[in-house]
């Protein structure tokens, strides 16, 4: 074969079905949704080229319909982890010595097996899963799963052809080595995307992963390993096992050739992560990589000379999609006095019209939250709103969970800044909403800058360039990611890379070159031609 500087395909962002009446992808997806349904599946582990049962098995069942059953997932024992832990390491062999463009060819696959046969399963699942609406799980599972795969090779691409400077007689020449060791790659349970972007992402750039989904996204899970391995990608390479999170963090953080951890989920477990890393640093053959998105607490603050309209509408997409169950979600809302009624009495017009329900009803905007612990922990919050003084529900407060895990969006207005839902993330369909005075709009950004400990997204609304200045300068560090008259969710690969600092995490930045570095470990070759036969320099002459 040739040598040859190959160039891969540019990549552009996949554009997002509609799933209008009568559309293909509708009927397609309907159909998938339907056969999953009425399956029950086994779901195994997946460590290197054996499917492992182990009969200690989990249940699935969709949060919208919590009584039936999709089948069963079996759960890993410390061997099981010790196993994958020795599968990817030995796998890394040859993985590492793959050329880059046959490692970029398998994504590349990936990519297109995402956008065409496996779209309508993958959408399906995840909307099975996790309750998602099909716009949901269209613009997360199969839009920005494609989008994660094609940029990053292209990412990737770049790295490498990042290269430093030559003098005369000297070729200085930088190899990106994957990490000495093992990946270790935690996701949550609401973003299919993200489920397959942590794993695939250090795994492209030469590393091998032992990749831990949520238990609570086995089923859609499933379908990314089906992905993974259609595309070609090499038994051994991404290793998926299920189970108790604890003992299989700490096997994994036992091992001594640990080189890292990709992670997205709550920010107690990731600090006390970090913790045992720390502990057990002296075991490592060298400083795992620690990269990880964690929690949020996200603003949307309005200026006097926003738009009603506009901010409502803000409100509602910000906190109200997926149930409120994005790192990203709006959660507290600060809005000046002079428009506050007129935008609130927007937000409860327009919830009139929301309907709540199964995801297979496309008429449905809100679905069911993830689980009976998510339902407890905001059922516990109303009830607690409606017993304090300093806030009152204006919208929504009632809850479900005899079928399915249904909250209904609830909108709570407060007095005082500082309120426990101003500050707590509950994951959920809850909006608290503070009124300030119209000349209070500096001193109430400092509030939304010290308020939350976390900084991931926030949004800002105003006509008025000088007060979006102030805002921007004010709020600097708030928010990994910030939004100028838009809500603070919907990042897209390629434009908004994502990610937050704080209590949010490593703002690693998914979506962008920036990321994928962290799984790479840099080695310089300098090489001269006509070395020296003298070791006098010219100073040292009389």
């Amino acid at each position: 074969m040739a040598n040859s500087v190959f160039q891969v395909p540019y990549p552009s962002n996949e554009p997002i079905l509609t799933y209008a009446p009568g559309s293909p992808e509708k009927e397609a997806v309907l159909v998938n949704y339907a056969k999953m349904y009425a399956e029950t599946i086994e779901v195994p582990m997946r460590i290197g080229n054996e499917d492992i049962t182990t009969g200690d098995t989990g249940t699935m069942s969709p949060p919208h319909d919590h009584k039936h059953i999709l089948g069963t997932y079996h759960r890993a024992s410390k061997n099981d982890i010790e196993n994958s832990i020795q599968t990817a390491l030995e796998a890394k062999k040859a993985w590492s010595q793959m050329p880059w463009e046959s490692r970029a060819a398998i994504f590349l696959k990936a990519a297109e097996l995402v956008a065409g046969p496996y779209r309508s399963r993958i959408n399906a699942a995840t909307m099975l899963a996790q309750s998602k609406t099909i716009h949901q799980a269209e613009i997360d599972a199969a839009c920005e799963y494609i989008d994660f795969l094609r940029f990053n090779v292209t990412f990737m691409q770049e790295i490498y052809e990042n290269q430093p400077e030559n003098d005369p007689g000297i070729w200085n020449r930088v190899s990106y080595r994957p990490l000495e060791g093992f990946v270790y790659a935690v996701s949550p349970f609401n973003f299919t995307a993200i489920a397959g972007n942590l794993c695939a992402s250090a795994a492209m750039m030469g590393n091998t992963v032992v990749w831990k989904p949520s238990d609570h996204q086995v089923f859609s899970a499933n379908i990314l390993m089906q992905v993974f391995r259609e595309a070609g990608l090499p038994d051994g390479v991404i290793n998926m096992v299920f189970g108790d999170p604890e003992m299989i963090t700490n096997t994994v953080l036992e091992s001594p050739d640990f080189a890292g951890i990709h992670y997205t989920g709550s920010t107690e477990v990731f600090r006390n992560i970090w913790s045992k890393i720390g502990q057990n640093i002296d075991r490592y053959r060298s400083y795992p990589r620690i990269v990880g998105e964690t929690g949020g607490k996200d603003f949307i603050i309005a200026h006097p000379s926003s738009n009603p309209k506009e901010v409502a509408t803000g409100i509602i997409r910000g906190a109200f999609e997926f149930q409120g169950q994005k790192c990203s979600a709006a959660s507290r809302v600060y809005l000046p006095k002079s428009i506050a009624n007129e935008v609130i009495d927007f937000v409860k017009a327009e919830l009139k019209t929301i309907k709540m329900g199964s995801p297979e009803d496309f008429q449905n905007f809100v679905t069911a939250v993830i689980h009976k612990g998510a339902f407890d922990r905001l059922a516990n919050a109303i009830e607690q709103v409606k017993k304090d003084q300093k806030v009152e529900i204006v919208a929504g407060g009632t809850y479900d969970n005899s079928k399915g895990y249904f909250v209904e969006p609830t909108v709570v207005v407060t007095t005082d800044p500082h309120y426990t839902t101003m500050k707590k993330e509950l994951f959920g369909p809850l909006v608290t909403l503070y009124v300030y005075p119209d000349n209070e709009w500096a001193e109430t950004l400092t509030i939304v800058d010290q308020t939350s400990e976390y900084a991931l997204t926030g949004a800002v609304y105003s006509q008025d360039r000088y007060a979006l200045e102030e805002a921007l300068n004010a709020l600097e560090n708030s928010a990994g990611n910030f939004y100028i008259n838009d809500k603070p969710t919907g990042a897209v690969v390629g434009q908004q890379p994502f990610g937050g600092a704080r209590g949010s995490g490593t703002n690693d930045k998914a979506g962008s070159a920036a990321n994928l570095m962290r799984w790479v470990s840099p080695r310089l070759i300098k090489e001269t031609f006509v070395p020296a036969k003298d070791y006098r320099y010219p100073f040292l002459g009389k």
